[in-house]
């Protein structure tokens, strides 16, 4: 019986631990971490396993559901043949975590940064939110 409550013990000191660790990392790598929602979304890059990695961007936030928001922002692409610039807008689906959920709303600056692929349309995850929609 001594081992089986050293067992349990043991479990949740490495599960308080892992949460700390997740914590630490975040407020590392520069990104929000909701303290009064208690998350347990799998695919959360700061309670969950998800690991971001490659490219960061920037958009305002076009379109929100449940789990997932899509943001737009412009670029400038070059045409060779009237050697001008054009303007191009690119639309990308992200995921968003419950904890971050009650934060963002449609208008708001937030950072993506991808991942690996969550579904079909889904390969990026919702890192923080730069500004708000009534700031701009």
């Amino acid at each position: 019986m001594v081992k089986e409550k050293k067992k349990t013990t043991d479990k949740k000191l490495a599960k308080m631990k892992k949460e700390k660790d997740s914590k630490v990392r975040a407020k590392e790598a520069g990104k929000e971490v909701s303290e009064k929602h208690e998350c347990n979304d799998i695919k959360c890059p700061f309670h969950g396993k998800l690991k971001t990695r490659g490219r960061i961007f920037e958009g305002i936030v076009v379109r929100k559901f449940p789990k997932r928001i899509t943001i737009e922002f412009e670029r400038s692409v070059y045409i060779r043949k009237y050697e001008r610039y054009m303007k191009k807008k690119t639309r990308i689906h992200a995921r968003l975590p419950d904890c971050q959920a009650p934060n963002v709303n449609i208008g708001d600056i937030v950072q993506v940064q991808e991942c690996r692929p969550l579904s079909k349309l889904i390969h990026h995850v919702f890192i923080k939110k730069i500004k708000d929609a009534s700031e701009k």
